[in-house]
């Protein structure tokens, strides 16, 4: 499907799935609009305390209920994988559903979202009978072992960039370890995951271990997180709100959290990175892919200075081919700014950094677009430095900034950042310098000569510094959702 008439997309009025059934609830709601021409097309419901509770309780009396925690590992794989393939096979209504109230074009949620999403599913239905413990050393009159698990209840909460992704990476290692979920989606883009939890239902998954409760922030994630019923809390978002959260969770009493949160990546390319013209278009796409509202975008271009000019002229050239549309259009490649207010902050940023010396190379402003949405065009800014707000800021926007350097130890002193850790990009060919630098960045994933994930769930993601605390995506992200009981047992008894 590359692309589909909006009108044409089925909406449920309702708001929260909880206990397996459609909840309506007499709460205030919340309009939602499509980024692509800001036409309000649903409503949710603002979630409250109460909201929350009906959940919270809905998910604990299913997990004493339905024995979803103590089901056999292999019976509890056997759902989830069918889970995984009703994700695969409803691509036709969740596509649609994803594109409309999202930043993510038609095209690439079939090619890639949905498949993705399923996968994630699959791969972690395969780690709960792969990990349970372990029997320890001791001594010979003693028996020790670790037994592993599930916390209870999680509380999860997604962006709005990546919906269908995003909450797959949070209910598929807490299903699979046993536990229920409570999830909220961002109120920006409430409709896809909704779907996901009826297919859940469909795939025999019991009801009340994956609910859905809408709402924003302040009012309904706050209430998620402070929730006593909840024993960890999941998130992805920005560095501010995770902060917030973090502080929620030890303020309504301790509990483990996994925060994946802002970034400020850089692109260090040296005068031997292979294949200019593929590094270029690596780049572009690094920063101009869903129009740069991804968390890990490679928004600093730290580059040789005697190829510098060479490949910002590549870079300017990928730039130009992108078109903006939108996300149920055929070839749109450029998508919209999921609001309004996002584009009006990025430009503000721009135009502070300006002030500040910044010379806009490319872009600078929106672009024109066959639909009324929030249009930004990518973006390079030179003549920039530490200071300027656009290296310091996580724009959240196809912004590149770009600085020069002469020497591996320059370029590694730029690359630093007082704040952010979340992951970096090394282009070169020289493999020693390659593992210098892999070594010596602070960020928690480094890509070399590639840009980006892969579908390998087994590699880990998670930032340094202010970019989160702990690990979503492979084994950790699924032990991440598991406690583990120490047992020592005297055998002279």
């Amino acid at each position: 499907m590359d692309q589909f008439d909006p009108a044409t997309v089925a909406i449920k009025k309702g708001g929260h799935f909880i206990g397996g059934e459609w909840v309506v609830d007499a709460a205030a709601r919340i309009d939602v609009a499509r980024p692509s021409d800001g036409v309000v097309y649903t409503s949710v419901p603002l979630g409250d305390a109460h909201t929350v509770d009906q959940a919270v309780d809905q998910a604990t009396q299913a997990l004493r209920q339905s024995g979803w925690a103590r089901m056999a590992p292999r019976q509890r794989a056997r759902i989830l994988r069918r889970f995984a393939d009703h994700i695969a096979a409803d691509v036709a209504t969740l596509a649609p559903l994803e594109a409309l109230g999202s930043t993510r074009p038609v095209r690439d949620v079939c090619a890639w979202d949905v498949p993705f999403t399923a996968e994630g599913i699959r791969f972690y239905a395969e780690f709960a009978d792969k990990i349970g413990g372990d029997v320890v050393a001791t001594d010979h009159d003693h028996l020790g072992m670790t037994i592993a698990e599930p916390y209870g209840v999680v509380g999860a909460i997604v962006p709005w960039n990546f919906p269908l992704v995003m909450a797959s990476w949070k209910i598929g290692p807490a299903l699979a370890a046993g536990n229920a979920v409570v999830l909220k989606p961002s109120e920006m883009t409430p409709c896809s995951v909704l779907r996901l939890a009826e297919l859940a239902i469909e795939a025999g998954i019991p009801a009340g271990i994956f609910n859905v409760v809408q709402g924003d922030g302040a009012t309904t994630g706050d209430a998620l997180v402070r929730h006593p019923g909840v024993a960890k809390v999941t998130f992805t978002g920005s560095t501010r709100a995770g902060a917030a959260i973090m502080a929620a969770c030890a303020g309504s009493g301790t509990k483990p959290v996994t925060l994946e949160l802002g970034g400020k990546s850089p692109q260090l390319v040296f005068a031997d990175a292979p294949r200019l013209d593929e590094v270029a278009r690596r780049i572009a796409g690094a920063i101009a892919g869903n129009a740069g509202q991804v968390c890990v975008a490679g928004s600093r271009l730290l580059v040789e200075r005697t190829i510098a000019e060479e490949l910002l002229e590549r870079i300017e050239h990928a730039f130009a081919a992108l078109r903006a549309g939108a996300t149920w259009a055929s070839g749109t490649t450029l998508p919209p700014i999921i609001s309004d207010a996002q584009a009006a902050r990025i430009e503000a940023i721009v135009a502070r950094s300006v002030a500040e010396g910044a010379v806009i190379r490319c872009g600078g402003r929106r672009a024109d677009a066959p639909v009324p949405g929030a249009f930004y065009l990518p973006t390079i800014l030179s003549d920039v430095s530490r200071d300027t707000e656009a290296v310091r800021a996580e724009v959240f926007g196809p912004v590149l900034t770009v600085q020069t350097f002469d020497t591996e130890e320059e370029a590694l002193a730029l690359a630093a950042h007082p704040e952010y850790g979340l992951a970096a990009g090394v282009h070169t060919a020289d493999i020693g310098r390659a593992l210098r630098l892999v070594r010596a960045l602070e960020a928690g994933t480094v890509w070399v000569n590639r840009y980006g994930r892969s579908d390998d769930f087994m590699i880990p993601t998670g930032g340094y510094k202010r970019s989160g605390i702990g690990k979503d995506l492979g084994r950790q992200g699924y032990e991440a959702h598991l406690r583990f009981k120490s047992v020592l047992i005297d055998t002279r008894s």
